[in-house]
């Protein structure tokens, strides 16, 4: 199946990148086997590659998994200064031991460093390690913000802080970057603990400008309004809540343990059903409302069934073959790849072919080229839109005004009527253009005599005889 170019509308669900990134974790969790936990790290680093944007939080996957390798180091040195619980006959080094009192019997520093040690040492950072990348390529796939908006209206608080601390590394990350890049270009060094003292007091004032802008958008829009609930409706949301979430925990803690295969499944089932019923009960109190809401299609669905079916696939793996999930370390042996595991790992490369690619910056270029022109069409037929209503509006009031002049027209006909029945002369009523109106000047009172014409050089001033 062809997956189409990812768009606005088509863009893959948020929830279904951490779904298929939880379901890598837990089968993570399943085994200590290096060769399938670096399968994994493969699979979700490819995957990563293949379908990531060029949004600041895709650029953060490089930094966890750094992070795993920081995390793989400190395991190993803590278990070549502090010891291993795990005996072993194959002594590297001996360290001088350091005498502890009594009371911290069980915890000892330096002493005999064993191979064994080391390794089951090197088995557990690098299971941690796998188990922090999964979630870097879940941050670096996902928006976070779509993610917020998927949310239920109960989880609508918890959600924003969560997203504010999902977002707090890729931000970190851009931000150092872009610090990095400026030190380069004023020929300054940009490694080195004085160059890290010097970036660090910009990256923690970008990131508190951040948190007032941040803190100014919200109260703007209304953050944390609420609607009138009953106290029972309250109460019983927050058993159903509570209880639900303590029964996945448990549950989420029966099947990664190794015994708890039993009543795992079943406690994480209800615990699920009564959170989501306290989820839908505590949705009534939100007021906000959804625009664009996100989908789930088809392609949600393939992706986080692809993570899914790893998870369960792995589980179903620890119980026919759980020497080949769990090598040991003691005797010391090589670790073998097992073949069903590995290919029930590949799965999780479904999401490189069936989630819809990132736009190149050419399609980018050409989609934002598309809708400026869009926009200006529209912006164009709007104008023309009110050009044409003015122009009615014009032509309505040059009518209005026409009626009116030929009423004033009228009025002042009748009133010349008026003045010729009384025997004045009609010459000194003011002339009246029937286009414009009746001439400036005062007003006719047909009472009183109107006034004589003004005399002229070429006309001489004849004086009334007197009655």
């Amino acid at each position: 199946m062809s997956a189409p170019q990812a768009t606005r509308s088509t863009a893959l669900h948020a929830g279904a990148w951490w779904l298929w990134a939880l379901g890598l974790a837990t089968a993570a969790s399943r085994t200590t086997n290096p060769l399938l936990l670096g399968l994994l790290v493969g699979v979700a680093g490819y995957v990563v590659a293949a379908r990531r944007t060029d949004a600041p939080w895709a650029r953060s996957y490089g930094a966890f998994v750094k992070l795993g390798l920081v995390v793989i180091t400190i395991r190993l040195v803590f278990a070549f200064v502090l010891g291993s619980p795990i005996p072993g006959t194959h002594t590297l080094v001996t360290l001088p031991e350091v005498p502890l009192p009594d009371w911290a019997k069980g915890v000892r520093i330096g002493g005999r460093v064993t191979a064994e040690g080391m390794l089951f040492a090197l088995y557990d950072g690098l299971k941690l390690a796998t188990l922090l990348i999964c979630v870097g390529a879940a941050n670096a796939l996902a928006n976070p913000s779509r993610l917020l908006k998927s949310l239920p209206g109960a989880l609508y608080e918890a959600g924003v802080a969560v997203v504010v601390a999902m977002t707090f590394a890729p931000n970190l990350v851009a931000d150092v970057q872009r610090l990095r890049a400026a030190r380069r270009l004023r020929g300054r060094p940009d490694r080195g603990f004085k160059a890290l003292l010097q970036v660090g007091l910009p990256v923690l004032e970008g990131a508190l400008e951040r948190s007032v802008a941040l803190a100014a958008a919200m109260d703007a829009r209304g953050y944390g309004r609420t609607a009138q609930v009953p106290r029972a409706v309250r109460h019983t949301t927050s058993v159903l809540t509570l209880g639900g979430l303590l029964g996945i925990c448990a549950g989420t803690y029966g099947l990664l343990g190794d015994t708890g295969g039993g009543y795992g499944l079943p406690l994480l089932l209800a615990g699920l059903a009564a959170a989501l019923a306290g989820l839908w009960l505590g949705g009534r109190r939100s007021v906000r409302s959804r625009y664009r809401p996100e989908r789930w299609g088809v392609r949600a669905w393939l992706v986080a069934g692809s993570g899914i079916a790893v998870a369960a696939l792995m589980i179903w793996a620890n119980d026919y073959a759980p020497a080949a999930l769990h090598p040991p370390a003691v005797p010391l042996t090589t670790p073998v790849l097992p073949l069903w595991p590995a290919a029930s790992l590949l799965v999780g490369l479904l999401p490189a072919f069936t989630a819809p690619p990132p736009g190149t910056t050419e399609d980018k270029g050409r989609a934002g080229r598309a809708d400026r022109a869009d926009r200006t069409s529209r912006a164009e037929r709007a104008d023309e839109a009110v050009g044409r209503a003015e122009t009615a509006d014009g032509a309505a009031g040059r009518a209005g005004r026409t009626d009116r002049s030929v009423s004033r027209s009228h009025e002042q006909g009748r009133g010349q009527a008026q003045v010729q029945g009384q025997g004045r002369t009609p010459e000194s009523t003011p002339p009246t253009n029937p286009s414009t109106g009746p001439s400036t000047g005062p007003p006719i009172n047909p009472s009183s005599n109107p006034p004589s014409n003004p005399p002229t050089d070429t006309e001489p001033c004849e004086k009334e005889p007197t009655q």
